[in-house]
C-alpha cells in the first residue's frame, strides 16, 4: 500500500523524515496533512526532523494547546526586540505569517505554517545567542574565532520549558558587558535621531586661554557628548581643560588637556559612526557566547586598546598595556581564544619561519655573519657555521631554522605565556620597553608583548604557590630555559573591540587599527541590520 503522503506527491525525504524505513512500514500508519507537510518541508534539516519525529510531529506553534499560544506570544514579544538587540528587524518579520495562520483552513498549509515558525524562531534565536554573521573569518581572515554554536534541538528543546519566555531571555549573551553596550546603543540611536552632537571641531590647535569661535564650537561639542556642564564661557577654561582630559582618557589618546590633530579627529567622529561602533562590539560579544562564559579565571586582550587583564570571578585583579601585530595584514594580531597552559622562564626565540626567510635571509645573502646573535641551526639542532655563503638561498629553498638564546637582548625578554595553537601566539616579554610609551603599540610580528610580566607572572602563580615572586626570580636567576606549568589552564581571549564599557558603565572608544570593524560592519548591514530603521 503506497501511503496517502506519497499519492500527494511528497518526496522520498519526506518519507524517511517521518521515520519509516518502507513504504509498507509507512503504509500501516494512518499520516495526517498536518504531518505530511511537516515532514516535507523539514525533510532537508536533519536536527529539525529528528526533533519533530520525536514528539510524533505534533505542533508547537499552531496548536490551540494554551502552551501553543504562549509560545506564539512570547516569539512575537522577542522578535519585537530584535532592533534593540542590533539584529536584523526584517529578517524576522513575523506579521506576514500570522496573517496567513489567520486563513490557514487545511492541515497540510498548517503544517507549512508550523514548520515556517520553527524556521524563523530558529533564524532569530541563532542570530541572538552566536551572532548575525556565521563565519567571522570569511569577512577577515584574521578573525579566527570558534563561534560556540549550539544545534537546533538545543533552542527548540528549550522553548518546550514550562517558560519559554525565560529561555529566550537567555539566549543574548547574560554579561554584563552585553548589558552595558545595549544601553549605550540606546542612548546613541537618540543621540543620533537628534541630529548628532553638533558642528565639528574645525581645524587648528586649540589649548588652555584660547578663545574665539572655534572654542565655542569645541565647548558645545563636549557639552553634547557629556563631558562638559552647560556653560556660556567663550573661553578655553580650566573646565574645558577638564572635559578634554576626560574626553582624551576615555578615547585611548595622550592626556593633555590640548586639542591637537588626533584628539580633533576623534572627537568630529559622528555619533552614527560611534553608534556602528557599538552594534559591532555587540556583535563580537555574541560570538563570545560561550555556555560556561569566559572562565572564573581568563585574561582579556584587547587588541586595539593594547591591553591585557586578568580577571577573577568577574573582578579585574591585573592590567597591563600591551604592544600588538603591526597593520600589515600578515603582522596583524589574529583573534581567538584558548587556554594558557604554562610559561617560560628564561625563553629561546625560536624564530618563526616567516621572519626567518622575510627579513633575516636578506641578510645572510648580503653577509653571512648579520644577525650574529641569533643561531642558525640544521633540522637535527646542531649550529651551523657562519663561515659559508648563504647567497645561493631562496626562501623556499633556505633548510635552516634559527634560534635566539636566552639572555637580556632575547626579543621575548625573560618570560613568555603559552597557550598552544596553530597560529603561534603568545604573551611575552620584549627589551624593547621604549615601545610601551607609544599611545598607539602596534609593532609586533602578531604576537603580543606586555609591559608588566613579571608582575604578570607572579599573579598568575599565586594560585599555586606561597611565593610567586620569590619562586619566579629564583627560577630567572639559574639563566636556564625552564617551563612552569599552571595548576589550572588559564582561558586566553584575544578580543578586538574598539567600543567597549567599564564596570560604571562609562563607553570607551579606540581606533580601528586594522579595519576589520569597518568591513564586520559591511557584512552586518548586508545581512540586514540597519540604525533606527533606517540603513545608514
Amino acid at each position: 500500500m503506497i501511503p496517502p503522503m506519497f499519492q500527494r506527491g511528497a518526496t522520498v525525504l519526506a518519507f524517511f523524515a517521518l521515520g519509516f524505513s518502507s513504504p509498507s512500514e509507512a503504509g500501516a500508519v494512518q499520516i495526517t496533512a498536518f504531518q505530511q507537510a511537516v515532514a516535507e518541508s523539514v525533510s532537508r534539516d536533519g536536527e529539525i526532523a529528528e526533533f519533530y519525529r520525536d514528539r510524533g510531529f505534533a505542533p508547537i506553534w499552531t496548536g490551540e494547546s494554551p502552551a501553543d499560544l504562549q509560545r506564539r506570544t512570547v516569539l512575537i514579544e522577542a522578535l519585537s526586540l530584535a532592533r534593540h538587540h542590533g539584529l536584523p528587524v526584517e529578517k524576522y518579520r513575523i506579521e506576514p505569517l500570522l496573517a496567513r495562520m489567520a486563513s490557514v483552513r487545511s492541515g497540510y498549509a498548517r503544517g507549512r505554517m508550523e514548520v515556517a515558525l520553527t524556521e524563523l524562531y530558529l533564524d532569530f534565536a541563532r542570530d541572538m545567542n552566536t551572532g548575525v554573521i556565521d563565519t567571522p573569518r570569511n569577512v577577515r581572515r584574521e578573525i579566527v574565532r570558534d563561534i560556540p554554536k549550539r544545534g537546533a534541538g538545543y533552542y527548540l528543546e528549550g522553548l518546550l520549558s514550562d517558560t519559554p519566555g525565560t529561555f529566550i531571555a537567555t539566549l543574548a549573551p547574560r554579561s554584563q558587558e552585553y548589558a552595558r553596550l545595549m544601553k549605550a546603543r540606546m542612548r546613541l540611536e537618540r543621540t543620533v535621531a537628534r541630529g548628532g552632537w553638533g558642528a565639528t571641531v574645525p581645524e587648528g590647535k586649540f589649548e588652555p586661554g584660547d578663545a574665539g569661535s572655534g572654542v565655542i564650537i569645541l565647548r558645545e561639542r563636549l557639552i553634547a557628548m557629556g563631558y562638559l556642564e552647560r556653560s556660556v564661557s567663550a573661553r578655553y577654561d580650566a573646565e574645558m581643560t577638564d572635559a578634554v582630559k576626560a574626553f582624551q582618557e576615555s578615547h585611548g589618546l595622550a592626556v593633555d588637556g590640548v586639542v591637537g590633530p588626533s584628539t580633533r579627529s576623534a572627537l568630529n567622529v559622528s555619533a552614527l559612526d560611534r553608534l556602528k561602533s557599538v552594534m559591532v562590539a555587540m556583535e563580537r560579544e555574541r560570538w563570545l557566547n560561550k555556555p560556561d562564559g569566559l572562565g572564573e579565571r581568563h585574561v582579556l586582550v584587547n587588541i586595539t586598546d593594547f591591553s591585557a587583564r586578568l580577571y577573577d570571578e568577574g573582578k579585574l585583579t591585573f592590567e597591563t598595556r600591551s604592544v600588538v601585530g603591526h597593520q600589515d595584514q600578515d603582522r596583524q594580531t589574529p583573534e581567538f581564544s584558548d587556554e594558557m597552559t604554562h610559561m617560560v622562564i628564561n625563553p629561546s626565540w625560536y624564530v618563526p619561519r616567516s621572519i626567518v626567510v622575510g627579513e633575516y635571509l636578506p641578510k645572510l645573502r648580503r653577509n653571512p655573519r648579520a644577525v650574529g646573535h641569533i643561531e642558525i641551526t640544521d633540522r637535527r639542532g646542531r649550529v651551523v657555521s657562519r663561515n659559508r655563503s648563504f647567497a645561493g638561498y631562496t626562501a623556499k629553498t633556505f633548510p635552516f631554522s634559527m634560534r635566539q638564546k636566552p639572555g637580556p637582548r632575547n626579543a621575548l625578554g625573560t618570560v613568555k605565556f603559552m597557550f598552544p595553537n596553530k597560529y603561534n601566539i603568545y604573551l611575552h616579554d620584549t627589551p624593547s620597553k621604549s615601545l610601551f610609551d607609544r599611545t598607539v603599540r602596534a609593532f609586533s610580528h602578531g604576537c603580543v608583548r606586555l609591559s608588566d610580566p613579571h608582575d604578570f607572572a607572579y599573579t598568575l602563580l599565586a594560585r599555586q604557590t606561597a611565593d610567586p615572586a620569590g619562586e619566579f626570580n629564583r627560577i630567572l636567576r639559574t639563566g636556564r630555559e625552564t617551563r612552569v606549568n599552571l595548576d589550572t589552564p588559564v582561558p586566553v581571549h584575544l578580543i578586538y573591540r574598539t567600543a567597549f564599557t567599564t564596570p560604571k558603565g562609562e563607553v570607551r572608544f579606540r581606533p580601528d587599527i586594522y579595519g576589520r570593524d569597518a568591513a564586520i560592519w559591511n557584512a552586518l548591514e548586508g545581512e540586514g541590520v540597519e540604525i533606527g530603521g533606517i540603513r545608514s
